[in-house]
């Protein structure tokens, strides 16, 4: 079978460049950490004081939000993490384009509903604008990826 397929860059025929090294998977992957990061301490020490004196329906709605931006960032890690893998020969390329790698959460994820809504707190619609920014751009990289090694 040869070696696996740069993750990084278009087969030489296919023309455009994916990512023409792995600094923009790294910058992806650090980005996606440190959002994750930022994302498990809004939910850890915030979320709570944020519901505070707040409706039932709009604590629901902060808990809603917060399992959607946690549902984003781990498909993105997971995603990326399958890429790293294939780089350290530890999956074929053909196994990451299967469905137990695939990047999901479909409608929930893709949905960019939520920083508009003024009654969320400020910190949790910021997280919600990037995650579903970088979630986006996932969907869009993994696109590329599987039309790269098709």
């Amino acid at each position: 079978m040869g070696p696996p397929p740069a993750v990084f860059r278009s087969s030489p025929e296919k023309g455009s460049s994916l990512l023409e090294s792995n600094a923009f998977f790294d910058r992806t992957y650090e980005e996606t950490m440190a959002l994750l990061v930022e994302a498990r301490n809004y939910v850890a020490f915030q979320e709570a004081k944020d519901q505070r004196g707040l409706p039932p329906q709009v604590r629901l709605q902060i808990s809603y939000e917060s399992l959607r931006v946690t549902s984003r960032l781990t498909q993105v890690m997971a995603w990326l993490l399958a890429l790293k893998a294939v780089h350290a020969h530890e999956l074929t390329a053909d196994q990451v384009l299967g469905e137990q790698f695939a990047l999901s959460g479909g409608t929930i994820c893709s949905d960019p509903s939520g920083p508009d809504n003024g009654e969320l707190p400020s910190g949790l619609r910021s997280l919600l604008q990037r995650s579903h920014s970088l979630y986006m751009r996932a969907e869009r990289l993994e696109e590329q990826y599987r039309r790269s090694v098709a």
